[in-house]
């Protein structure tokens, strides 16, 4: 999942500060690794089999070596016996039992089997924030399990350096951008909240005679046509679906747009707000889940059930100049609380405190 969204951000944010801690071996398809800066630094398991099957389950214990210590970024455990002392498992959230209605029902019977494996054969129980924490606690077993919270971190100077490393003019271009936009990153995924995005845009759009377009991060122009939902709500005039965006180009989009709006209903913790402000975006971000915990007040909070809180938002960030450059501001001081070197600080002493006991 290194390439995934979310978590795959997480994993890349997490095997740096391993490296340089500890003797590492990951597990995973060569193939995905590129050319990551550690890659020589480590020692890489080939993986063939997809993730959620019963060949992974088969392959995981056999593939695993001898360790002091195996940790699992996904619920994804293996359930069979490991040659690993102890057992770690980072649970990002309970999305898939949240919103269990919305799965198949063989999804919906794996993810509560091994959400709760998981849980009962890891020897520490780790997750992203406070909400996260309450929400496992609630949905799953986790009687006589501490567990504790690990922010996520980010490389903020990685990621400003990309601003410096290409034009918005050139970006632009390459995606087919407009100069002016308010920005979604997210998914189709109904806990994305997409819906609300584009009622709130078509709203402000006729409301205020707006000349901004809205340009969808992560969305498939294939899933928009099959998807009844957008079909008579999306003027295709008026939104932009780059497609695929490399990761060295969002930075740029998330600078140069009006602001970032982040409608999620579900989220345990919620990268991209983080993100945009990192880049000198301003957040509009729904009040739900972890991201009143993770934005604090560098956000501006709207109800996600209200399109038109929401299109009102939209039009005071681009009208008041000052809110905007506050907003900028506030979101650069926010995450100074959500580095890679907090972030790497943090896990190195949850695993010490395994590795001596």
């Amino acid at each position: 999942m290194i390439n995934h969204s979310g978590i795959g951000t997480n994993i890349k944010s997490m095997i740096p500060g391993l490296v340089e801690n500890y003797n590492l071996s990951i597990l995973g398809n060569f193939h995905l690794f590129g050319s990551f800066p550690w890659l020589k630094e480590t020692t890489i398991i080939d993986m063939g089999n997809p993730i959620y099957t019963l060949k992974e389950q088969i392959e995981l214990p056999i593939k695993i070596p001898d360790c002091d210590l195996f940790i699992s970024p996904h619920y994804n455990i293996p359930l069979r016996k490991i040659k690993a002392r102890k057992r770690v498992v980072i649970i990002n959230d309970v999305n898939h039992l949240v919103y269990a209605n919305q799965l198949p029902f063989h999804k919906r019977i794996y993810a509560k089997y091994m959400l709760n494996a998981a849980i009962r054969k890891s020897d520490k129980v780790l997750t992203l924030s406070e909400f996260s924490k309450n929400e496992i606690t609630k949905y799953v077993n986790a009687e006589g399990k501490e567990i504790r919270i690990l922010y996520c971190g980010l490389d903020g100077d990685a990621v400003k350096h990309q601003l410096n490393f290409q034009s918005i003019e050139q970006i632009g271009k390459k995606y087919n951008l407009p100069k002016n936009y308010f920005l979604y990153v997210g998914s189709i995924k109904p806990h994305k909240n997409l819906l609300l995005a584009v009622k709130a845009f078509n709203h402000w759009n006729s409301k205020y005679n707006g000349n901004k377009k809205l340009v969808l991060i992560g969305v498939k122009q294939n899933e928009l046509n099959e998807s009844h939902m957008f079909s008579n709500l999306i003027d295709m005039t008026n939104t932009v679906i780059p497609g695929y965006i490399k990761d060295h180009d969002l930075p740029l989009i998330y600078n140069n747009a009006e602001c970032l709006i982040f409608p999620s209903l579900y989220e345990g913790f919620g990268l991209p707000p983080l993100e945009a402000m990192i880049c000198g975006c301003p957040v509009l971000t729904s009040n739900s889940a972890s991201l009143p915990e993770v934005c604090g007040d560098a956000a501006l909070y709207f109800d996600p059930f209200d399109f038109q809180e929401l299109a009102e938002k939209m039009e005071l960030i681009s009208k008041n100049i000052n809110l905007r450059r506050e907003m900028i501001e506030k979101g650069y001081a926010n995450v100074l609380r959500f580095t890679r070197e907090k972030f790497t600080e943090n896990l190195k002493r949850e695993i010490d405190e395994m590795l001596v006991t």
